[in-house]
Formats: C-alpha cells, structure tokens, sequence
C-alpha cells in the first residue's frame, strides 16, 4: 500500500509538473500576443498614446554643434595657388527641435500631417566661445556666383568681384555664417543655414500605425508629393521610412530607411551591435558604407550624380551634390572630414583628420518600440569653386575644390527620467513575462522528469522484492 501510494505522488506529482511546463510554454505566445497588444496601442501616433506626447514635442534636448574650418592661408592660395590648409574651431553649440509639431491634422486614410518649425538657441557654456568669433573661410557669395553664372558672363562677374572688393576667402562672424549677413557682390542677406528661426520643414504626412502598426512614422508625403522632384530618377526620388525619430516595432536587425529633408534624400542604416544604454537594450544602427559611394562602386548612386566633370565622370566617392535642392548653389553634403570619401578631397584641402568614432553616424534603437532613444546625425557642409582664366580671384585655382565649410553634430540621448518610465512602463514588464514564463517552463520539466525518474526507480526496486 505504501508503495502504491508512492507510485501514486510520484505520477501525480509528473502530471503537475507536465502541467505547469505545458502552461509556461502556452505563456509564450500568449505573452508574445500581451506583449505586442500593449506596444502597438502605445506606439501608435495617436492622442493618449505613450509615443503621442513625445511626438509631438522632442521630450529630450536635441543639440547642433557647428565646427568651422578656418583657412589658415588664404594669401596663398589667392596669390600662389597653394592648396588651402583649414583647422577645425568648434563645437558652437544650438539647442533645436525643441519647438512643438503645428498644424497636426489627423486624415481619414490613417496620416496625420504636420509642420515643423525651425528654432536654433545658442548655448554659450557648450562652445567654445561666442557668436561673434571670426572664421576666415570660403566667400559664400563668390563660389555661389561662379557656378550660377555661365561662364560667358564671368568677364561681367569679374567687374562685380572687384568692384564690391570681394574675394575667394572672408573673415565672418559664426553667427553671420550660419544665420546671415549682407553680402557685398550679391546685395542680399545670405548664410549656411538662412532664414532658419522662424521657418518650417514640411508639410509632412506620416502613416499614424492604427491600420498597420508595421507602418507607423513612414513618410507618405513629404510637402504634399509622394516622391522627390530634385533627382529626376525613379529611384533616387524616392522618399523611403521614417524621420528616423523613431521606427516601426519589434526590430529583427534588417536595415532601416529613413528620409533626411537637409539632404534632399532618403538613406539607409544598417545593424552594427546590441548596446546597453542607461539599463535598456538598444540596437545601433550606422549609415550603409555604399550611401556615399562612387557610381562605380554602387551603380544605384548614378542619378545622384549631377556634375560629372567636378566628380571626375562620376568616380568621386563620399560627397553629395545638392543643388539642385539649393536653388542651383554649389552646395556639396559629406560626412564630417570627408570620411570615407575620395583621396582628391583630401589632396585638394589639407588639415582634415576623418576618424569612423568622432565623424560617423549612428542610431541607437530600442528594438521592441522602434523609438531611437540616442543618435548623432554627422554631415558637412561644402561648396565648390575652380579655376577661371577671367575671374582674378580664381586664376591660381588648379582644379575644382570641394571646400569644407563647417561640419554638424546634430544629437540627442534619453534622459534618465524617460529611460526609467521606459523601463518601468514597458520592459520590466516584457521581462517579468519572459521570466515567468522561462521559471515555468523550467520548474514543470524539472518536476516532470524529477517524478518521472524517481518513479521509475521505485517501480524497478518494488519489482526487484517481488
């Protein structure tokens, strides 16, 4: 009888710990289905919603630092063609985004449009001086006549060159080269970044995910048109995923494509490693090495190849012509210190020092809400200029240059009180579940294969008596 009963609790005992492995394992999709229930309601761009508040106003400090190249020879170069040698002044740093989306309008096909204001305050204790430095650099007005001019004309802007006593190089304020100042042979307020206060980007329309979570922040239209105007190619006008502020949820490591309005295109991301960011898991995701790649290389960058004879019939790698998103400006956009761009940039200016760490884009993505929770947006700005047998002050030019102006660290992180709500909120949850889950799991087959076992060698010894 004893033995029976034994027998009994042990088989007993199996059933409850094949119960409790049974039940772990119905948690799992169960818990998978929770889990993706709670993220797509709290995702999704609409009023209520976790993600809503921070849409619609940055819930962090978003920064723009500027690094200026100062030329350190212009006399030189004027007078001897010498190549330009630049040293790097910076960080002058803004704080941006920090004005709310306007004109939010939801639409019946699940969009909600919007306008986003422009807004640069100085931080003064993050730079290394004032607005009122001086820089000695590239004559934005000179090299932006000579390629708008045709060279027909030159002989007359060689006339307004001289008579408005401008030159190749000029020393500004940073805050006239980044917001504005009078030019002299333009006779109109110019500048890197003029108007910006006061100005929008958009109209956007972006998918709001409530038909289709796996759609969530991608750009329908971007100022009313579904693709690009500025590239005349199918592909290259394409606007492709989101703002890059955040990303559809539940990650699987594939690249990401986002739209970037500063450089007229849509570029993509690609996987680099798991980090751990203020206790939260975050994938970081790093611009593709072909985005900036020469035609030869990535034949998908044919159309953006607008000059053939400045990019060497299109063999120049890691610069971006784009003016024909500039009124027509020679404005070239690279990675900061042209990194990983063509050894002729580097040989055309010296005193630039590309390093992956200090220069590089990355996107630091929590992957189960698709929010970025830290990123650092690098580009340069550059403009062109070259050689003419009429205009006095490019006589000495050699060859076409594409000249660094300044360089942009655009970037921003979670703070410590978003990154506890996160966690709070949302993974400890995701994490308790998969615990439970995994403990349940666990604790039933222990029990299972414990009771079965000793089961088995209590039926052997009782069989052993007999």
């Amino acid at each position: 009888m004893g033995c029976c009963n034994r027998r009994c609790g042990l088989i007993a005992g199996a059933v409850f710990g094949a119960v409790v492995a049974i039940l772990g394992g119905i948690l799992i999709p169960v818990g998978k289905s929770v889990i993706e229930g709670t993220v797509e309601k709290e995702v999704a761009i609409e009023p209520g919603t976790q993600a809503y508040e921070n849409w619609v106003s940055t819930g962090v400090s978003v920064y723009r630092q500027f690094w200026f190249f100062d030329v350190q020879n212009a006399q030189e170069v004027l007078q001897g063609g010498a190549i330009p040698v630049v040293v790097e002044k910076g960080p002058y740093t803004y704080r941006t985004r920090y004005l709310p989306k306007e004109n939010i309008t939801f639409n019946p096909n699940h969009t909600v449009s919007f306008m986003l204001p422009h807004g640069a305050i100085f931080e003064p204790s993050m730079s290394v001086g004032i607005e009122e430095d001086k820089v000695t650099s590239l004559n934005l007005g000179v090299a932006g006549a000579y390629s708008l001019v045709p060279k027909p004309f030159h002989a007359v802007l060689e006339y307004l060159i001289k008579s408005s006593n401008s030159s190749l190089f000029q020393n500004r304020t940073v805050g006239e080269m980044l917001w504005g100042y009078y030019d002299p042979l333009l006779r109109d307020n110019i500048g890197l970044f003029s108007p910006y206060n006061g100005t929008y980007d958009g109209i956007y329309n972006v998918f709001d995910g409530k038909d289709d979570i796996l759609k969530v922040g991608f750009i329908d239209r971007w100022r009313g048109e579904s693709v690009l105007h500025f590239w005349g190619d199918k592909y290259c006008d394409m606007i492709n995923g989101t703002d890059a502020s955040s990303f559809p949820p539940f990650l699987d490591k594939k690249p990401l494509y986002f739209f970037s309005s500063d450089i007229c295109r849509s570029v993509s991301a690609g996987f680099e490693q798991s980090m751990d960011l203020k206790g939260i898991e975050v994938y970081r995701y790093v611009l593709q090495p072909n985005t900036l790649a020469s035609p030869t290389v990535n034949p998908d960058n044919q159309c953006f190849c607008r000059n053939k004879v400045v990019t060497k019939n299109c063999t120049m790698a890691g610069v971006l012509d784009i003016s024909s998103c500039q009124a027509g400006r020679p404005i070239y956009i690279s990675l900061a210190h042209f990194l990983g761009g063509s050894l002729s940039l580097h040989e055309n200016v010296k005193g630039l020092n590309p390093s992956e760490k200090h220069h590089g884009t990355y996107l630091d993505v929590e992957p189960t809400t698709g929010f970025t929770l830290r990123f650092a947006k690098r580009t340069q700005v550059n403009m062109m200029y070259g050689p003419s047998k009429v205009i006095t002050v490019l006589k000495k030019v050699k060859e076409y240059t594409i000249f660094p102006l300044v360089w942009m660290n655009e970037t921003a992180s979670v703070d410590d009180v978003t990154a506890d709500m996160l966690k709070k909120e949302l993974i400890s949850r995701i994490e308790m579940l998969d615990i439970i889950q995994k403990a349940l799991l666990g604790t039933g087959v222990a029990i299972f294969v414990l009771c079965l076992i000793s089961y088995c060698v209590v039926r052997r010894n009782q069989n052993n008596i007999v």
